[in-house]
């Protein structure tokens, strides 16, 4: 995981035309009354998808989240209403992979345009650290294994994430393009802001005491790719999964070996595993946010203010010089 890679430019414009900008009916000036409002109605499926729309969209869009404050998005079930928001909505925008329930309503809605936000940058295999311990060697038994084993938390990398900022922005240009001038200017400043941000972490976490840091949820694997950091999950991809005393073993004796100092976990998910964790291997426990809901435990009211916490505390856990 900690193989550097560069931001490819023009990897999101691509990508949308691979997906067929065709089926992304442009719409009329007065298209936004199929979904009741004057502006254009975006359905938006959980919090990192709803904040590209409102800062691409600006006072053009209405964005209505699938996941409430504080919900855990892996868990979403969706509703009959939820179902006619995706139907009567302009453009729903999506994350293929991270809530199956969402996937299957958006595939099966007429909604006039669909953003699939998994195919606007490329997705990696990080696996789950448990399964690949426990299942070392084995072949993956079908397509559709694989294809789960791919990891959704794309928004946590600032470059991935502005790649798919790129996509959206040119869907919404394509699908609202009354608005299209507006929609590229907000989305060429969300991408610098987001360089920015890459920056940061560079820079933040260039010299470090050590790269490994131990988390409860295996949600910051693209994060640790790009800052040539080492994630080690005490669960896989799955925040609920309960890893085995074999991989609690293995985690106290990594502890001692690559200098670890912190257990992180999360706002979203009990921290009862990673407390344990911590106290049976004499380590501080902290909040790593994954980003998947802004509650009022947050550590930041938006996208940026969290990332931004988040950096500190991984300087601050990894010995940032």
């Amino acid at each position: 995981m900690n193989v550097r890679r560069h931001h490819i430019s023009g990897v999101a414009i691509a990508a949308v035309t691979a997906l067929g900008l065709g089926t992304l009916s442009a719409c009329s000036s007065d298209s936004a009354a199929a979904g009741n409002t004057e502006k254009f109605d975006v359905v938006a499926s959980f919090y990192p998808m709803a904040f590209l729309a409102e800062q691409i969209g600006g006072d053009h869009v209405k964005v209505t989240s699938l996941t409430q404050p504080g919900q855990e998005p892996h868990d979403l079930e969706v509703s009959a209403q939820q179902r006619a928001q995706i139907e009567e909505s302009d453009a729903a925008l999506y994350l293929k992979g991270l809530q199956p329930a969402v996937d299957e309503a958006v595939t099966q809605s007429g909604a006039k345009t669909k953003i699939d936000a998994a195919a606007l940058t490329k997705l990696e295999d990080h696996g789950s650290l448990e399964d690949s311990h426990e299942h070392e060697g084995e072949e993956a038994h079908s397509e559709e294994e694989e294809e789960h084993a791919l990891d959704p938390h794309v928004w946590l990398d600032p470059v991935k994430y502005a790649e798919i900022a790129e996509g959206v922005g040119a869907a919404f240009e394509k699908a609202d393009p009354d608005h299209a001038a507006d929609y590229k200017k907000n989305t060429a400043a969300l991408v610098k802001k987001l360089d920015g941000l890459d920056t940061q972490f560079e820079d933040g976490l260039k010299n470090t005491t050590t790269k490994v840091f131990f988390t409860n949820h295996a949600a910051f694997g693209y994060l640790a790719e790009r800052y040539g950091l080492t994630m080690e999950a005490i669960s896989g991809l799955d925040p609920e999964s309960e890893p085995s005393p074999a991989r609690i073993k293995e985690l106290q004796q990594e502890a001692k070996a690559d200098g670890v100092t912190t257990v992180f976990y999360e706002t979203l998910v009990s921290d009862k595993t990673a407390k344990t964790l911590a106290d049976d291997a004499g380590l501080k426990t902290d909040v790593l946010d994954p980003l998947e809901g802004i509650t009022d435990k947050s550590k930041g009211d938006d996208y940026f203010g969290v990332m931004e916490a988040n950096l500190a505390a991984l300087k601050t856990a990894l010995g940032a010089k």
